[in-house]
């Protein structure tokens, strides 16, 4: 009995090895059709920013202008996915510290946006309700921003950012 359960242990390695070994060159085929993909996004985002600060520039409307800075932020947020992409299959862990990098830029992104808006709503009729949500609104943000900026701190502080 020892003999049968000595040679079928050799063999379950084998196969976990060989499957490991699979598996693991399946995860990076996919992290690199989706660094791909996130290359064309960044690439096809970058190319409209540039178009529309060359609108706003042209006709000096300020509309194009936060256009391409959301845009920017936009591109920015995917680079820096596209980091953490990188780094995970480097190192085959995952990173926290980028994704509070993404949801800082994302919060600054949504701050800029609905002061766009509020400051659009302000020189036409006046919509108090929308106005309380929008100032609700960037409470909760900044909020939050100070919460992932925190949370930044300890974990620079711990030195351990891997999940």
């Amino acid at each position: 009995m020892d003999k049968q359960s000595d040679t079928e242990a050799p063999s379950l390695d084998r196969m976990q090895e060989v499957t490991d070994r699979w598996f693991l060159r399946i995860e990076h085929a996919v992290y690199a059709a989706i660094g791909v993909l996130l290359v064309i996004t960044a690439a096809a985002a970058l190319v409209g920013a540039a178009i529309a600060l060359f609108q706003g520039a042209q006709n000096w409307r300020g509309g194009g202008i936060f256009e391409a800075i959301d845009q920017l932020l936009f591109v920015l947020m995917l680079v820096e996915i596209l980091h953490t992409v990188r780094v995970s299959l480097r190192s085959g862990e995952l990173s926290v510290e980028p994704f509070l990098i993404v949801g800082l830029i994302a919060s600054i992104r949504r701050i800029l946006v609905i002061t766009l808006e509020t400051a659009r709503d302000v020189h036409g009729e006046v919509n108090s309700d929308l106005f309380r949500y929008s100032m609700i609104e960037l409470g909760v943000l900044g909020g939050l921003i100070l919460v992932m900026v925190a949370s930044m701190f300890v974990l620079r502080r711990s030195g351990d950012t891997a999940v």
